[in-house]
């Protein structure tokens, strides 16, 4: 799986992981990062999600990376905001008022260029990402976000009845990644209704990883 996978499917519109509402899960639980408002929130791998115009409903800054140029014009569109485009260190920036998303590679964003962050929010990264790019992507996000608190949302089914995306990431992987670094707890786990795209049985888990 490459960068072109993800540009097709944004070319193509075939973008069945965007949902149509903010997700239920962070609407929930959000208020397990113990944020006050003004506080800035980084979301890998966003693409359009409506979870950002949430945050920022929330008062939140928002932060954002993302692969498709697409993806991000519409976000703003559907945001109705004009975005300054700036490059930061060979990445464009589109900004707004509170809100900041990096077009391009995630692994070439560092530290420096996201700027501190108080909080990450990952429904669409580590799922995205097949096996052998999650430990790499789990040890940069802690990186450039200087091991900030996280609210991760992830899948878990068998993943011999469906091919990823989104993966199946198990309890034993997310500590694999994380445990070093945080304090993982799971606090809620739901069946997917109806199944993960309708094929397979899947449970639905909430972490908050803390340090």
């Amino acid at each position: 799986m490459d960068a072109s996978f993800w540009h097709e499917r944004w070319e193509k519109n075939e973008i069945a992981f965007h949902e149509t509402q903010a997700n239920p899960l962070l609407v929930t639980y959000f208020d397990k990062l113990s944020l006050g408002k003004g506080r800035r929130v980084f979301v890998p791998l966003c693409g359009k999600t409506l979870d950002l115009a949430w945050l920022l409903s929330q008062g939140c800054r928002v932060a954002g990376a993302e692969l498709s140029k697409l993806a991000i014009e519409q976000l703003f569109v559907e945001l109705g905001r004009e975005p300054r485009i700036s490059e930061i260190g060979g990445m464009d920036c589109y900004s707004a008022n509170n809100i900041d998303i990096f077009v391009g590679d995630i692994f070439a964003l560092s530290r420096e260029m996201l700027g501190p962050v108080d909080a990450s929010y990952d429904r669409a990264a580590l799922v995205a990402l097949p096996e052998d790019m999650r430990r790499r992507y789990a040890t940069h996000l802690m990186k450039i976000t200087g091991t900030a608190p996280q609210l991760l949302i992830c899948y878990e089914y068998d993943q011999g009845l469906m091919a990823g995306p989104p993966f199946s990431i198990s309890h034993e992987e997310v500590c694999q990644h994380y445990r070093e670094r945080y304090e993982v707890t799971l606090i809620a786990s739901r069946d997917v209704p109806g199944g993960l795209k309708g094929k397979c049985a899947a449970k639905e888990h909430v972490w908050l990883l803390e340090t």
